[in-house]
């Protein structure tokens, strides 16, 4: 309890610094002159700076450890906070989200790989939903609680309060944590480990999940770290506080979902349900789901919404199913390659989003017109990815064997 406490308390404020933007969007806007192009940009230097730790990061978690490398980084997160609370401008803005990125690099990463060594592998998934849950609270924090704290502390005292809490989770890591989990015995260093990413990245397996986490779970995270906020405002005309209530409940929804999501995951791979056969269903029920969202609005589309925070779970399931077809000495590696992979999609996504809202916003009448035509536009680049799934077979390599439920 003590292991999974400690690296909760960090990804809830890795979550929580993701998300914060969809709520404060307004006062930056308002403070900062930003347009829908600049937001977009903004909120994903985090994700960013994230994508771009991750190769480094899955080296030092191979070799250093999941307890050294996870407190370390989120002292930079800290500096980031400080950073973007005292910022002038749009470029300190970006600067100091792009540390923050950085610095809540492992949030996830690092206990998945501790996870490996310190739990049975039958546990593995429910951890992965577990840490959701701490991290989907993370999400929850920032959406009414951070409404209600804007009036005493405004947005700049929300990130001086995240530093502060920052430099406390990375000590309870160092602290608290075991000396004993392994780190680089298997493959011992120097150009060894960065080699391994070769056979992580040349294998066919990774990237036929990973087309889907690019595009598909990635555009789930943008909408849910900025462009939700957004949406509840213009398209579904909300006040910011109703949209920051709308938040707050989508985020109850999706904490509940990935509880039950960590009941369900043992019963279904007895029933001999493959990840593939849940993705792919999964998948089809989530565009059916975006495109209703995308042509209703009034309480439909809420609902639309909070389902749509079910159905999106089970890409969960993707990252350690793929990660642990690999040998064990690459643990680190193949969780942060498809870690990189899926945050360059939300990268892109975030502000290709916000672009094609700019650029369709010279043809239409409006504002909310905009937002509709880009997210169909969007969810059309999700059909394709979904096909690549579907219709490109590839087998697992050959250490999944021991691995269930890869066909």
């Amino acid at each position: 309890m003590r292991v999974f406490l400690c690296f909760a308390a960090g990804y809830f404020m890795s979550y929580a610094l993701r998300s914060v933007n969809a709520v404060i969007a307004p006062e930056l806007v308002r403070e900062f002159a930003l347009s829908n192009a600049q937001l977009g940009s903004l909120s994903s230097a985090y994700f960013l700076a994230f994508a771009a730790l991750q190769l480094p990061l899955g080296v030092a978690l191979d070799r250093f450890g999941s307890r050294r490398t996870d407190s370390g980084l989120l002292l930079f997160a800290a500096l980031g906070c400080v950073l973007f609370a005292t910022a002038q401008g749009a470029t300190s803005l970006w600067l100091g989200r792009a540390l923050i990125g950085a610095g809540v690099a492992g949030g996830l990463m690092a206990p998945l790989r501790a996870f490996r060594f310190w739990y049975a592998p039958a546990r593995q998934q429910q951890l992965v939903a577990w840490m959701l849950v701490a991290g989907t609270l993370g999400a929850l924090s920032t959406t009414v609680p951070v409404r209600l704290a804007m009036p005493a502390i405004g947005w700049r005292g929300v990130f001086w309060l995240a530093a502060v809490l920052l430099v406390l989770a990375s000590a309870a890591i160092w602290n608290l944590l075991p000396r004993g989990e392994r780190a680089g015995q298997a493959d011992p260093g120097g150009g060894a480990l960065w080699r391994g990413y070769r056979e992580v990245f040349t294998s066919r397996y990774l990237w036929r999940f990973a087309v889907v986490g690019i595009v598909i779970h990635a555009s789930f995270i943008s909408l849910q770290s900025l462009w939700a906020g957004p949406w509840f405002v213009t398209v579904l005309e909300m006040s910011p506080v109703q949209a920051a209530e709308t938040l707050f409940i989508f985020n109850l929804v999706l904490m509940f979902a990935f509880l039950a999501l960590g009941w369900v995951v043992p019963r279904i791979e007895r029933r001999g349900w493959s990840v593939l056969q849940v993705v792919s269903i999964g998948s089809a029920l989530v565009l059916a789901v975006q495109v209703g969202i995308g042509v209703s609005g009034g309480a439909i589309a809420v609902a639309l919404w909070l389902a749509l925070a079910v159905l999106v779970t089970h890409y969960t399931l993707i990252q350690t199913h793929v990660s642990l077809s690999f040998p064990e000495h690459l643990t680190g590696r193949a969780f942060t390659a498809y870690n990189l992979l899926t945050f360059t999609g939300i990268f892109a996504s975030q502000s290709i989003f916000g672009w094609i809202v700019d650029t369709v916003r010279q043809f239409v009448s409006s504002e909310p017109q905009a937002f509709r035509a880009a997210w169909l536009i969007w969810v059309g680049v999700e059909m394709v990815a979904l096909a690549v799934l579907l219709f490109w077979r590839v087998p697992p390599p050959g250490a999944s064997a021991k691995v269930p439920n890869s066909r």
